[in-house]
C-alpha cells in the first residue's frame, strides 16, 4: 500500500482568491514546491482534494476548472513533482444550480473524494495526512481514517482555536509541515 498527502487546493497550495478559476489569478502559496519535493523525497504521493461549489453556483464551467488544475499538474510535473489526479466536488446542497444542487458524499467534509482515491491508488489511511486550511478538510481527514494537519494559509488562521480544541497539529504551510515531518523521520532513523 502507497502513503499519500492528501492536499486542499484553494488556500492550501495556491493562494485563496474568490472563486479562483483563471490561470492568470493563479499562483502558489509560498514555498509551496519545495514542500511538496520534501514531502516526495519521504516517499508520499500527492492526491488534490477540492470544493469547488463556484461551479455549482454557476460561476465558471467543470471545464474551466479543469484547465487551471491541467496547468497547476503542469508546473508541478516541471518541477519533478505528480499529483497523481485532482478530485472535485461541483456540487453545493444550498447555493447550487441545476444538476449542482444536490447532498452528495464528495463535498468535504464528508470523504467520497478520499476514499475514491484510497481505492484508485491502493492507499494506507493510517499512514497518510489530509492537509487543508479549513476544518471541512481537518474533519474529511479524520472521518477518512487519516491525519489531518491544518495549514494557517488561505482561511487557517481562522480556525486556529477550534484545531487546538480538536488537538490537531497546524503549521504555518506545507512546507513547515514537510520539515517538522522530515526532522520526525530523520530523528527515527538516528535513534535506532
Amino acid at each position: 500500500m502507497r502513503k499519500a498527502i492528501f492536499l486542499d487546493r484553494d488556500g492550501t497550495i495556491n493562494v485563496e482568491k474568490d472563486y479562483l478559476h483563471k490561470i492568470e489569478d493563479f499562483e502558489f502559496e509560498k514555498n509551496v514546491i519545495e514542500g511538496l519535493k520534501i514531502l516526495a523525497e519521504l516517499g508520499y504521493i500527492f492526491v488534490v482534494v477540492t470544493n469547488q461549489s463556484g461551479i455549482a453556483r454557476g460561476y465558471y464551467s467543470e471545464e474551466d476548472l479543469i484547465i487551471l488544475n491541467n496547468h497547476i499538474k503542469d508546473i508541478l510535473n516541471k518541477e519533478g513533482i505528480k499529483i497523481e489526479k485532482f478530485y472535485f466536488c461541483p456540487h453545493h446542497p444550498e447555493k447550487g444550480i441545476g444538476k449542482y444542487k444536490v447532498e452528495c458524499n464528495c463535498r468535504k467534509p464528508n470523504t467520497g473524494m478520499l476514499d475514491q482515491a484510497v481505492e484508485e491508488f491502493n492507499i494506507d489511511r493510517k499512514s497518510s495526512f489530509m492537509i487543508g486550511d479549513n476544518i471541512s478538510d481537518i474533519e474529511a481527514g479524520i472521518r477518512a481514517g487519516m491525519t489531518s494537519i491544518l495549514v494557517t494559509t488561505g482561511h487557517g488562521k481562522e480556525h486556529i482555536e477550534k484545531i487546538k480544541e480538536m488537538g490537531i497539529k497546524f503549521f504555518d504551510s506545507i512546507y513547515d509541515f514537510a520539515i517538522d515531518l522530515k526532522n520526525k523521520k530523520e530523528h527515527c532513523i538516528l535513534s535506532r
